[in-house]
């Protein structure tokens, strides 16, 4: 009851206050009065308690400018009026005495009361920093580990101490009381004292008296009443403006500030002055996942529904300058008009102490505050975009990795895609448009991928391509953000600054966003620095008519009010997918392992590397095992294999020209001639021909010998490539065929037989060697005379007209050789013509070339059966060969030829085997070494060579397990964080 009563006096202090106050002329409604001089009037009035409008935008307020108090206002003080006369003038008198001191002790404790209530209106206008608690470093929660607060909080001042420094109140209040009993005729002038400390409470100024409030009350008035109300407001928009801009400029210096205090703090990290374990951040574990993720779905399909931030435009629409604005550096190659983005790059941006960039697959850092390090950067991406690019391409889809970490850079995951074009120019590739599209689509299409859709703004907003894009991934616009950009080159050019707000809010284009942003970029000159443009940027904006019209808010300019609205957007979207990733990865995994089971129970599960490793182990074994042949092995092969290839040339070129001179001594001038050149020129090269092609062959066939059970068709050709390859390197020493071909010619000097045995098998190397052409001359005139009389009637086959004439012209030769077993080798003229007209007396019509044929065919089989049968007389002649052949009529120096070409063969094998097994084989196992070596470092190779459905499965069970343990250890650090 006695605070209503004390209400109530108080209203008629105010009422009478209100009618005599002589500074106000007329009379107003309440309703119509300012909010402000409602409250003079009553100060319980229902419109005194002003509630902060809530702004309804589409996109949350970023902006630091937007939690800031208004200024306040200077509203006209109000002059009151005199109390009349009164006939109590001892009470008068008292009261005019002691009237300081009442408005004194009135203004202190009004004054209490105001600075309270001020302290609370700013402690519920301080933003909820909780959401932020991440900007602060760890060593600000462990600071009680490093500075003795305990020390602190004993040095200061207790209570006891402080409350000494205090008024008095409760003197105060006594000696109110006492004022009130003495002189009770002062009630209603210490009521006009309390109003007047509430008036001075509701003005916001306390400082001020109430001799100051009566002084000026009358001029204030009157300039009220000048004032219009459009002048008003824009005097208040004009003051709302600076001040919201000193508060800007205040925040940004307190954030500069906290900036280097913590780049402090993480240098003596760094130097291990605190000596704790640093832990990875929160973003690094994250860009983590995104790159096993890229790996693992190349193709990024939709199993890969984590978010990052796609930044999209048409090309110069700004979009590398607005990543560059955010990663706070120059990072990024730049063009005049041509296209520079020409594969994505994933930007990872995390806090650091250092402004460094690095890329995933490499360890160098980029230092970006230097100008050498950022041009080695730019020129090392463009140098890694060019690599990504296939011939005949113009953009690529693989995405390059970049880390770049800084003191205030907010962190989130971009990815920086080639800007949209509207036609192929000349040097693009004729698909470039498609291609641009289809990469674009792939990484839009992912359903929690925040859109940073960049429009340059100095352009017709008409011309964009990208917007109907970004329309058709998400035409509802919840997780799109609209960036203008050089909006300093639009507000010059563009003639309505309403359309500048029309495409700010959307209302231009039929593309939803989830809030709209305006951005200055530079002044176009590539040579500013990010600081240059920055001040650049906020000089442009405090002089903006679009701020200043209320056309743009406080909060939807700069990059850095961008930059705090897109990492604020990017951590909420992880926040709500990434665990249900978690779980799909965990239901993914489930199915490979039970798959795995069912289809491979008794195998371990080894990935692609795995396998590579086991596969390159196997090659290796292999490869060793060529040191463990035999060295009879190895020339028994070689020996055979030389033979083979030089059998033609030694029996055609060699022998029977010899073999036809009429005596010894021309055969053994005509052999040792033929030799010296045969060894001279082709000996030595056939020789080193054979031995690699022999060292392959046994390379091939402990390559692909199957090892029984153990055997793993899985590898085969992995093994066949590594094979070819390494024989493609492989190259036999180039001093080789120089030392060879002097061992040959030595040994075919040599004539000179020891033993019989030694004699014995060069006539059975003669007997095989002389065979062999016999039975391949049988055949040659056996398909040139056709069948016999047996296997016409045998198996009903019948000659030829061709073959009818060879056989004819045969007959015909074998009689004449019958007649002359010694005959020459070659027919003379008048044979010939005898041979074409015995043939025509018997109607058969013959050509001279098909007779030169025959005859050679006939005289080499007559030749070959003469050898053999002279051989066979020459295995009792080795007595006359010790003899030099003296007193006797039997000449066996074809023997001594043979047995020289064996020899010859002897030693040419063992060379060549010493050559293999001294260092052909070690360099071959080396030059296997190194293909494999090759092999492992490419991806694409170790792909294509181990396939199947085993090594796929086995390689998603292990991309699974990846991606799902960093997936966990990131929901728990996420957790943590909270």
């Amino acid at each position: 009851m006695w605070r209503l009563r004390r209400a109530a006096v108080a209203c008629e202090v105010c009422q009478s206050l209100v009618k005599r106050s002589s500074g106000i002329k007329g009379s107003l409604p309440l309703q119509k009065l300012h909010l402000v001089s409602r409250s003079v009037y009553h100060s319980h009035h229902p419109t005194l308690k002003l509630q902060r409008p809530q702004f309804r935008t589409s996109f949350h307020q970023f902006s630091s400018l937007a939690n800031l108090p208004l200024r306040k206002l200077k509203l006209s003080p109000i002059k009151y009026g005199y109390q009349p006369h009164r006939n109590f003038w001892p009470a008068r008198l008292a009261a005019r005495l002691l009237k300081l001191r009442y408005l004194i002790l009135g203004s202190a404790v009004g004054g209490g009361y105001t600075a309270k209530k001020t302290f609370d209106q700013w402690k519920d206008m301080i933003p909820d920093l909780s959401d932020y608690k991440w900007i602060v470093p760890d060593i600000v929660w462990e600071i009680d580990e490093y500075i003795d607060l305990e020390k602190i909080r004993k040095a200061l001042p207790n209570s006891d101490d402080l409350a000494k420094l205090a008024p008095d109140f409760d003197k105060i209040v006594e000696s109110l009381s006492l004022l009130k009993d003495f002189f009770t005729t002062g009630h209603k002038l210490v009521s006009e004292v309390i109003g007047a400390s509430d008036l001075l409470l509701l003005l916001g100024s306390p400082g001020e008296t109430a001799f100051r409030a009566t002084d000026h009350g009358s001029e204030s008035d009157k300039h009220y009443r000048k004032v219009t109300d459009k002048e008003k407001i824009d005097q208040l928009q004009e003051e709302l403006l600076h001040t919201q801009l000193k508060y800007q400029r205040i925040l940004e210096r307190l954030e500069k500030e906290n900036k280097e205090l913590r780049k402090l703090v993480l240098q003596k990290d760094d130097k291990g002055i605190h000596h704790r374990k640093l832990k990875k951040s929160l973003i690094d574990m994250y860009s983590e996942v995104l790159d096993v993720l890229s790996d693992y779905d190349a193709s990024y399909n939709t199993q890969d529904h984590l978010p990052r931030v796609v930044v999209v435009g048409d090309q110069s629409a700004g979009k590398t300058s607005v990543l560059e604005m955010i990663a706070q550096a120059r990072i990024f190659p730049r063009g005049s008009g041509e296209m520079m983005t020409r594969s994505p790059v994933k930007v990872t941006l995390s806090e650091g102490p250092h402004h460094v960039a690095l890329f995933k697959d490499s360890s160098r850092e980029f230092d970006l505050t230097k100008e050498e390090d950022l041009a080695a950067l730019r020129h090392e991406i463009e140098l890694r975009m060019r690599k990504n690019v296939k011939e005949g391409c113009t953009v690529s889809p693989e995405t390059i990795s970049l880390n770049v970490k800084g003191p205030g850079l907010q962190r989130m995951v971009l990815v920086d895609l080639p800007g949209v074009i509207n036609t192929v120019t000349s040097g693009m590739a004729p698909d470039t448009k498609e291609t641009i599209f289809s990469i674009s689509k792939a990484y839009m299409q992912n359903p929690n991928a925040i859109i940073l859709c960049i429009q340059d703004g100095s352009v017709d907003a008409e011309r964009s391509i990208v917007t109907d894009l970004v329309s058709q991934m998400d035409p509802h616009g919840r997780r799109t953000i609209f960036v203008l950009t050089k909006v300093d080159l639009a507000e010059k050019n563009v003639a309505s600054p309403s359309r500048i707000q029309q495409i700010i809010e959307g209302k231009l284009f039929p593309m939803k966003a989830l809030g709209y942003f305006a951005v200055v970029t530079g002044k176009g000159n590539s040579s500013e620095s990010i600081e240059a443009i920055r001040e650049y940027e906020e000089e442009f904006f405090q002089n903006s008519k679009l701020l200043k019209t209320s056309m743009l808010k406080a909060h939807q300019v700069t990059t850095r009010n961008l930059s705090l609205a897109v990492s604020d957007c990017f951590w909420k979207m992880v926040r709500e997918s990434v665990e249900q990733q978690a779980d799909s990865f965990k239901a993914t995994r489930f199915n490979l392992e039970t798959e795995w089971k069912n289809n491979y129970p008794r195998l371990r599960e080894l990935d692609r590397n795995e396998l590579f490793e086991k596969a390159k182990n196997e090659i290796l074994d292999e490869v060793i095992s060529l040191s463990q042949v035999t060295p009879k092995h190895w020339e028994e092969i070689l020996q055979q294999s030389l033979w083979e290839r030089v059998s033609t040339h030694v029996i055609e070129n060699i022998y029977l020209p010899a073999a036809q001179t009429m005596n010894s001594g021309t055969f053994n001038t005509t052999v040792d001639i033929k030799l010296k050149q045969w060894t001279d020129k082709q000996l030595p090269n056939k020789a080193v021909e054979v031995a690699w092609e022999t060292l392959q062959e046994e390379f091939s066939r402990f390559m692909t010998e199957p090892k029984g059970k153990e055997h793993d068709d899985i590898f085969d050709k992995l093994k066949e490539a590594v094979k070819e390859e390494s024989i493609k390197r492989h190259k036999w020493n180039d001093f080789a065929e120089d030392s060879l071909r002097v061992i040959q010619h030595n040994a075919l000097e040599d004539r000179s037989i020891s033993d019989k045995q030694q004699w014995d098998a060069a006539i059975y190397f003669m007997e095989e060697a002389l065979q062999a052409r016999l039975k391949d001359t049988e055949n040659a005139i056996e398909n040139m005379i056709g069948p016999d009389w047996k296997k016409r009637w045998l198996y009903w086959k019948n000659r030829t007209q061709e073959q009818f004439v060879h056989n004819e012209t045969k007959n015909e030769l074998e009689k004449m050789l019958k007649c002359n077993e010694e005959h020459p080798a070659y027919l003379a003229s008048d044979e010939i013509t005898t041979v074409r007209k015995n043939l025509e007396s018997r109607g058969v019509e013959v050509d001279p070339s098909l007779i030169k044929d025959t005859w050679h065919q006939v005289y080499r089989r007559h030749f070959l059966k003469t050898a053999l049968n002279h051989c066979n007389l020459c295995r009792r002649g080795f007595y006359y060969y010790q003899r030099h052949f003296v007193d006797s009529e039997l000449e066996c120096n074809d023997v001594v030829l043979f047995w020289r070409i064996q020899r010859m063969l002897a030693i040419t094998a063992n060379t060549l085997r010493q050559q293999l097994t001294n260092t052909e084989v070690r360099r071959l196992e080396k030059n296997v070494k190194e293909v494999l070596e090759d092999f492992a470092e490419d991806s694409e190779k170790k792909v294509k060579l181990l396939t199947g459905k085993r090594v796929q499965l086995a390689e998603d069970l292990k991309k699974v397990r990846e991606i799902q343990e960093k997936l966990d250890a990131f929901i728990e650090a996420l957790h943590q964080e909270k």
